[in-house]
């Protein structure tokens, strides 16, 4: 938990924080100690910068899930608009309605 606290500039005590507010679950080893993912700490990273501009932890933990949602579902909507067969279509057939 150190040195993954460390990496990101924050202290095993803010992991912990971001840990109770359920934005990251790390994984157990056989010893009981926290692993986490670089995608963990990549979230853990941007929750620590929204606390460092004044946002409670709770506040900016929720901003993150939001933030990744939104990711997710603009990838989401980019991925459903790149239908196989929707580029033989002509500009004024991707607005009409199906017959």
């Amino acid at each position: 938990m150190g040195r993954a606290a460390e990496l990101i500039g924050a202290t095993p005590a803010f992991l912990r924080a971001v840990g109770d507010a359920r934005l990251i679950t790390p994984l157990r080893s056989e010893g009981g100690h926290r692993r986490y993912s670089r995608y963990q700490l990549r979230i853990a990273a941007r929750a620590r910068e929204l606390v460092d501009q004044g946002t409670p932890v709770e506040s900016a933990c929720r901003i993150v899930i939001l933030e990744d949602q939104l990711e997710e579902a603009l990838r989401l909507n980019d991925a459903l608009r790149r239908v196989p067969g929707d580029e033989e279509r002509g500009p004024e057939d991707k607005g009409a309605a199906p017959s």
